[in-house]
């Protein structure tokens, strides 16, 4: 669906993931912090294709287990690690990163705003930071709106607008770009893979958590083809301070 497969636990693109690599300038030399990144995607495809060193932040450790697994195997050892942290409370010293990326995580967080404070922290004065977000589309009826919140995220609700949020954290927005259209695309693929692997998924996940899961895909698809979901890239600078 992603384009490549690494266990990814974001809507992140392939071609997403080559634009983070090309707008962060990643090379080698260069540090970047992954926050929430799951099993690796998009922080290690980052390090393998660009040379950079990159450490994986997120809580589940089951998730970093196989990350490390994947970056021993890719050849990444000694360019990458992993650290089990809470995006709002990240265990790194003052500006110890030259670049920051996060895939659809301030979306699956309540602490929003800590979280891009504790990036901005981590951050050198004039790093780049790009992020992925899923949000409420503005002006909804309240129907609509509770369509939004049964078809996103756990934590989709924000409260403020992001450029908003970033302002207030350290950053400062310097483009942000409309994805909706290719989030739509991938739930729908995403819908339809399902579907065909029915009953493969139901002898794996059983067939109450095989119902749940596909309650929860096709709330998302509804709430993406009405347009009350959107999707965004965002890239910021971070400010001197």
């Amino acid at each position: 669906m992603l384009g490549c497969d690494y266990g990814g636990t974001s809507a992140t693109t392939r071609s997403e993931a080559d634009r983070i690599a090309s707008r962060l300038a990643l090379r080698p030399g260069v540090h970047l912090l992954e926050v929430g990144a799951g099993s690796g995607w998009p922080g290690l495809y980052l390090a393998k294709s660009t040379g950079c060193e990159v450490t994986l932040a997120d809580v589940p450790l089951a998730g970093l287990r196989v990350a490390m697994e994947r970056a021993s195997a890719d050849g990444l050892a000694s360019r990458s690690a992993a650290v089990a942290a809470d995006g709002a409370k990240l265990p790194f010293r003052d500006r110890a990163f030259d670049a920051v990326s996060h895939s659809d995580v301030l979306c699956c967080m309540p602490e929003k705003l800590e979280m891009l404070r504790e990036c901005r922290r981590v951050a050198h004065d004039g790093a780049r930071m790009e992020f992925s977000v899923i949000s409420i589309a503005p002006n909804l009826s309240d129907a609509e709106r509770r369509i939004a919140i049964d078809g996103g995220p756990s934590f989709v609700e924000a409260p403020d607008d992001y450029g908003a949020l970033l302002a207030q954290s350290g950053w400062r927005l310097v483009e942000r770009t409309d994805v909706t259209a290719a989030l739509g695309q991938a739930v729908r693929r995403l819908v339809e893979g399902t579907i065909e692997r029915t009953d493969a998924l139901t002898d794996v996940l059983g067939a109450e958590e095989f119902a749940e899961r596909m309650e929860r895909r096709r709330a998302a698809l509804a709430a993406t083809e009405r347009g009350v979901l959107t999707r965004e890239l965002f890239l910021a600078l971070a400010d001197a301070s």
